[in-house]
């Protein structure tokens, strides 16, 4: 009786033994403090969509206990300075490098550097042109421009003139995004007269539309093609008084948008979700270096807003994500 208890406890022994170096390598490896690099375009505390995306980035590296470093380039179209930052991160030999390309074909022999060197690569809102990411988490953009097109096009006549303001040329956000519009107009698209850029700035996107309203006095349809390019078109428009002759479509949903929403100088605003964006980001980067597998894209959503619409429960949340209630 006394051997066959030996042997029981010993086998006991062994299975707890394998259990326990089970579970010491999986909490090991959950517990591995993952060094990540997070390139955004810019920085901007007083714009709404990059604070979100970085509060999303920054609360999924804290709950995944990652060592998480930000920096960028002062201005969104600065795509030569994002360079050199991703050049200075790979430097650094972090676990993964998170990036949010400045420019959809400069970026892209920077980008490449990234998976060359054998780190994990996922892209954030932006893409480049060419497929070398690991995964990329964005709003699709095309979508978002088309939603826009759609409710211009109700709005739409055979004399129509439309604009579109946009933000950085040649990035991959303008491009699908102003096809999306396009797009969604349909048989008139022929009645867009100008497109310009802002280059990311509120007070450039004011000043370009209080040209466009010199050069074509009868614009009835305006759409801004991210928050700075929206917000500084509206401005301009609510300034001039023409808000309840031109119809203004914007994309983004910072606290300016929000007010000229309910003021009536939007008709509606197609609202991304950055926090998603920045969180799922993270979360990928995790899931790749774990050995795991990832989507190549992963579409983040968007949503249509109307001034009407502003209270109701399920768009208090997209708008507001944690703010103080």
């Amino acid at each position: 009786m006394r051997v066959k208890n030996v042997r029981l406890w010993v086998a006991v022994g062994i299975v707890a033994a394998v259990l326990g170096i089970f579970f010491w390598q999986n909490s090991r490896r959950v517990e591995r403090n993952y060094r990540i690099i997070f390139i955004p375009k810019v920085i901007d505390e007083d714009n709404d969509f990059w604070k979100q995306l970085i509060e999303g980035v920054e609360m999924a590296a804290a709950e995944n206990k990652m060592e998480l470093t930000i920096v960028a380039p002062e201005t969104e179209n600065d795509y030569e300075a994002q360079n050199e930052l991703i050049e200075w991160a790979i430097g650094q030999k972090p676990d993964a490098i998170l990036l949010t390309p400045c420019s959809f074909t400069e970026t892209t022999p920077y980008a490449k550097m990234v998976t060359e060197e054998g780190i994990p690569l996922v892209l954030i809102d932006s893409a480049v042109d060419e497929d070398i990411a690991d995964t990329l988490i964005a709003t699709d953009n095309v979508k978002l421009g088309e939603v826009e097109g759609n409710y211009m096009k109700q709005y739409a006549t055979k004399d129509s003139q439309i604009v579109i303001v946009g933000h950085v040329e040649g990035s991959s956000t303008a491009i699908e995004r102003e096809k999306g519009v396009r797009k969604g107009l349909g048989e008139y698209e022929d009645r867009i007269v100008d497109v310009v850029f802002c280059d990311s700035d509120y007070d450039k996107a004011y000043a370009l539309m209080m040209e466009l309203i010199e050069k074509y006095p009868d614009i009835d349809l305006v759409a801004g093609l991210n928050e700075y390019s929206a917000v500084g078109a509206a401005r301009a428009i609510k300034e001039k008084g023409l808000h309840k002759r031109i119809r203004v479509v914007g994309i983004d949903s910072s606290l300016e948008e929000i007010q000229m929403l309910e003021e009536g100088v939007f008709e509606i605003i197609v609202i991304q979700n950055p926090f998603k964006m920045g969180y799922l980001g993270v979360e990928a980067a995790g899931k790749l270096l774990n050995g795991e597998k990832v989507p190549k894209n992963i579409d983040s959503g968007c949503e249509l807003i109307k001034n009407d619409s502003v209270y109701t429960e399920e768009n208090q949340k997209l708008l507001f994500p944690f703010r103080e209630e």
